[in-house]
Order: structure tokens, then sequence, then C-alpha cells
């Protein structure tokens, strides 16, 4: 996670706050340090995998020279979900925005922010988990392609037939008589037997190889390609989510859109656990912001459902369900060593240590 250090050391540090809710303009101001607190986002990043099935060329022979019955004819797609996980990330919530203005005879801190302008610390290093958490990265994976080039492995007499009927007896002769080498190898009967066993299995792979190409010819092959999709949601201030569609997915289409149809709708629901009590209206009127301003951020219970089939449930802190609380000025005065960190998706305290 990138971060911006402030380090005020032509400047001194006074623990004096002020909101700024209009024109947020994180880090260094004329009056001192700006920062943000986050409003807690969702994320539901989504793994899914799409398998193509494509025939053979001689599929329709299978069984009648190679006695293999239910052979694909015809080429299949398919997609399926493989995996749904759950993270957070924070966003500027202006609404809460902060100076810590400066005054003489006090300390002076690093603070740090994100690039957003959201706080981290202040007179700490950045943890490693916190870094973690705002620089999580999601990728597809490659996809894997299995097809051969069995035509490598044609012989004269596979090349110069005049059908493809004639193509798939050949071949299947070709399979058989492979198949026959191997047996006869693996028992030491041939004549020409290879000297150790390292020259055996060499021998062995590269008739594994030809055989699996050739079979290719009937029974086809199976790609795989992996996929992936990020979905957010913001809760609203003190609204539960109700069963809401997340996303939508199609066996036959893979990922679509939210009012498509076609695809199988899976819902998220977002439900405050109440873990912080809130204060009153008049309580709130009457806090005056004097220190560091901090979310306390309330345990909400999400869930994600195919139908009505729970698929994960997890607990998370979010800041937008909870209030805010602030350290007291005297913890930041002349020679102190107070080192705090911040939660950059929630606001909450991390730690706070001297």
């Amino acid at each position: 996670m990138k971060k911006i250090s402030l380090v005020l050391s032509s400047l001194c540090f006074f623990m004096c706050m002020s909101a700024q809710t209009i024109g947020f303009n994180p880090g260094v101001t004329a009056n001192g340090v700006t920062y943000a607190l986050p409003r807690t986002v969702l994320h539901a990043d989504v793994s899914a995998i799409k398998t193509q099935f494509t025939p053979g060329e001689f599929a329709r022979y299978a069984e009648r020279y190679l006695h293999l019955e239910h052979v694909g004819q015809e080429a299949v797609t398919s997609y399926a979900v493989q995996q749904i996980s759950l993270s957070l990330e924070g966003v500027p919530d202006t609404l809460k925005a902060y100076t810590i203005k400066l005054k003489d005879k006090s300390v002076a801190p690093m603070v740090t922010l994100t690039p957003s302008g959201i706080i981290v610390s202040v007179n700490s290093a950045q943890p490693k988990d916190v870094a973690d958490i705002d620089n999580k990265v999601y990728r597809s994976a490659e996809g894997t392609h299995h097809q051969l080039d069995s035509r490598a492995y044609f012989t004269e007499e596979i090349l110069s037939a005049t059908s493809t009927a004639k193509m798939a007896e050949l071949t299947a002769a070709e399979i058989y008589e492979i198949r026959e080498t191997r047996n006869a190898l693996m028992r030491g009967q041939l004549e020409a037997m290879p000297k150790d066993g390292a020259a055996m299995k060499l021998v062995l792979d590269r008739l594994n190889k030809q055989e699996e190409s050739l079979m290719q010819l009937f029974i086809g092959w199976t790609d795989t390609i992996y996929l992936s999709e990020s979905y957010r949601l913001e809760p609203r201030d003190y609204e539960d989510v109700p069963k809401t569609v997340l996303f939508r997915f199609s066996s036959k289409l893979g990922f679509v859109d939210a009012d498509d149809l076609s695809g199988e709708p899976y819902y998220i629901t977002v439900k405050d656990q109440h873990s912080v009590v809130l204060p009153s209206a008049k309580e709130a009127a009457k806090r005056k912001i004097e220190g560091i301003v901090y979310n306390l951020p309330s345990q909400a219970q999400v869930e994600i459902l195919l139908g009505n089939t729970v698929l994960l449930t997890q607990t998370f802190p979010i800041s937008q369900y909870g209030t805010i609380d602030q350290l007291a000025p005297a913890l930041f005065g002349k020679d102190s060593t107070v080192r705090v960190t911040f939660h950059p998706a929630t606001g909450g305290l991390l730690h706070l240590e001297q």
C-alpha cells in the first residue's frame, strides 16, 4: 500500500482538531494535517472456471474402431463458480474529515495517510497487516490448453488415406500397435530392450504421449480457463442490507449483468450486530472534538446466498454502523512516545503502545 508520511519537522504539533466537510484536501495544509476516516466497502471476489470440450476429428468412429461408448460428438462450453471471498476496503468519508492543527511546544509527529487521505498511523511505522489489507490484488489464473499435436504421429499410410473413415481405422490400428509395444516392453519381451531404468522410462513416456495424442482424435480434449470478477457494496449509515442481488451467473454464459435473467442470482445480506453503543443525538451534538478522531465500527454479519442456500457467512467491522471516539490530546504532549495505528478499511484502532 502506498503511503504518505508527513513529518512535521518545522512545525509543532497541536492536538486540537477541527472538522472539515467541504473541499477535502488531505495532507499538509496551512492549518496542519488534514485526514479522513474511512467508510467501509465490502468486496466480493468471485473466481469461476470456463470449461470447453472439443470433440475429436474421428469422434463418430470411436465406438466402431476403439469400442468406446458415449464419446462426445458436439462442442460444449460450461461455466461454474469455484470460490467467493470477502474483503474490506476503506474509502474517505468527507463528512468525517479532520485537521490536526499546530501549536508551539508540542511533539512533531509522523502522520501516515493512504493516498486517498485516510489516516493509518501516528508516530508509528505502518504495520505489515495494514499494508496487506490495503494492497490486496486479485488476478485471474491462466487457463490450461490440452490439445496435442496428433498429426505429428501420423504414419505415411494414414496421411495417404482417401477418406476420414479410413484414416480413423488406420489411426486406431496405430493405437493398438502402441499398446502392444508397451505391453511387450513392460514384460521384457522386446528384442532391443532399454539398457537401464532411465532409458526405459524415456521410451514409456514417448509411447504414452503418442497414444494420448492419437486418442484425442477420437475422444477429444477439454480446455479450462479461469475467470474472476470483483463486486463492491458500500452499506448505508445504520441501515442493514436486505437480500440483494450481488451478481448473476449462468452455467452457459458465465458472469452476466445483474438484470440478465439468464443467470442465477447470487445474493448478499448485511446485518448490523449492534456491537457498539451509539450516542444519542443530544450526546453527539455536545461532543467536542479535541483529540485524534477514530472510528468505533460495529460488527456486521455478511451472508452470500444462492437462492435460499447460504454459501458463505462472515462477520466484519463496518464503520457506517458504529460511531467515533477520540484519543485525548494529553497522549501526544511533549516527549510523548505514543504510537498509534488504525485500520484503513474501518478506521478502528489497531494498536496503541508507548
